[in-house]
């Protein structure tokens, strides 16, 4: 059993490695939703890593390289081990052996979302000194499912179409920062996947959406506290599902002490899913 980096390693290689390690998850992706997915969260080659058993891999961690609240950070995309090798501890090795290059590389945390009722994998994290740093609800419905009567815009506002441009309007409008998934860098290593809209009240800008067709994803979403109760945020999703390409809509992520989000989701049918903690370690 070798560990090295997966620089030299070809995509279907890759792919096939992570479908087998993740086969008895109920989300199963194609070869091109791993690719968007891995390219969105910033993943890195020379700084990912795998278990290899001769010349085969069976062991993966596949680290994001950015920015997270102004720290060069590892995020990390997806850790898994085929299962005939699963209890030898290949992942702990993994991450061990790539503490030392991330390092090198100037990578000052390492940072991962887990299920909260995956409650091994939290121990194991917790014992490679990772704590909590925030817990995160997220949603998944059918989109035939999901409550979105078409809402009268209140007088005075409007929706139109929206860029980055705007983002530190954006920003003063969110209860708390996005995720490593739906953060603004995830956003632009992938800008045309994305569509964006605001609602503005004369020239301000009152909320917006940023939302995923393919994927039936809602990135990111929020309305300025001044501008609530008015069906804002239900009249920006009504405009994103125009376009989902999506069975589903989904809510990943979102902040738990944020109620007023969570109040929002129930009130359009939005389906709680399940719970993460997410969880950092200094480098």
């Amino acid at each position: 059993m070798e560990i090295q980096s997966l620089a030299a390693i070809r995509f279907n290689q890759l792919y096939n490695a992570f479908r087998e390690a993740f086969k008895d998850y109920e989300l199963q992706l194609s070869p091109d939703e791993l690719e968007v997915m891995i390219s969105r969260r910033g993943y890195v080659p020379e700084l990912s890593f795998g278990a290899f058993e001769n010349g085969r891999l069976v062991s993966l961690t596949l680290n994001g390289i950015g920015q997270f609240n102004g720290v060069k950070t590892a995020y990390d995309t997806g850790t898994g081990t085929i299962e005939a090798y699963r209890g030898k501890g290949l992942a702990s090795q993994i991450f061990q052996y790539s503490v030392p290059e991330l390092k090198k590389a100037g990578v000052r945390q390492y940072l991962l979302e887990v299920l909260q009722h995956n409650s091994s994998a939290v121990s194991v994290y917790r014992k490679q000194g990772f704590e909590v740093s925030r817990e995160f609800n997220y949603f998944v419905e059918s989109a035939t499912n999901v409550r979105l009567e078409k809402y009268d815009l209140p007088t005075g506002y409007r929706i139109q179409p929206v860029d980055l441009n705007l983002k530190e309007h954006m920003i003063a409008c969110q209860d708390f920062a996005p995720s490593w998934q739906n953060s603004f860098g995830s956003v632009e290593r992938r800008l045309t996947d994305f569509r964006m809209w605001g609602v503005f009240a004369e020239e301000t800008l009152a909320g917006y959406c940023i939302f995923e067709p393919n994927s039936g994803d809602i990135t990111q979403l929020a309305v300025s506290r001044s501008h609530r109760s008015r069906g804002l945020a239900t009249c920006l999703l009504h405009e994103a599902a125009q376009i989902n390409r999506h069975k589903n809509i989904k809510l990943i992520n979102t902040d738990t002490r944020c109620e007023a989000m969570t109040r929002w989701a129930e009130s359009i049918s939005l389906t709680l899913q399940g719970k993460q903690f997410e969880m950092v370690k200094k480098l």
